[in-house]
């Protein structure tokens, strides 16, 4: 009979070994949804920040040849006598009064 009680006593502990190890595998099996849902989240970031860099890429791959066609255009329009040189100069003088102009009116709409 003692030995019986003992069987009993160690047939509960080993359920209470088992329950405790059931919840502790479905919490790890949350943890671990949790995480490869986190890991999917971060690929899909990581393709959109790359299809947006590849985007911005091609914008810039544009801009550079646009703006290397207005240099060219420009040094042909410098070399190419004086005429155009003093045209240059009034515009750049234009640019740069419209500049301060421009600036003090915001500094003046501020205050």
């Amino acid at each position: 009979m003692a030995e019986w009680g003992r069987g009993q006593s160690t047939n509960a502990v080993d359920d209470m070994f088992d329950a405790e190890n059931k919840l502790m595998a479905e919490k790890l099996a949350t943890k671990v949804t949790r995480l490869k849902s986190l890991a999917l989240d971060i690929d899909k970031d990581a393709e959109d920040q790359n299809h947006y860099l590849d985007g911005m890429d091609t914008d810039f791959m544009s801009v550079t040849g646009l703006l290397s066609g207005s240099v060219k255009r420009f040094s042909t329009m410098t070399r190419s006598g004086r005429d155009n040189r003093r045209l240059l100069c009034y515009v750049s003088a234009g640019l740069v009064v419209a500049f301060f102009i421009l600036y003090y009116l915001v500094t003046r709409a501020r205050t």
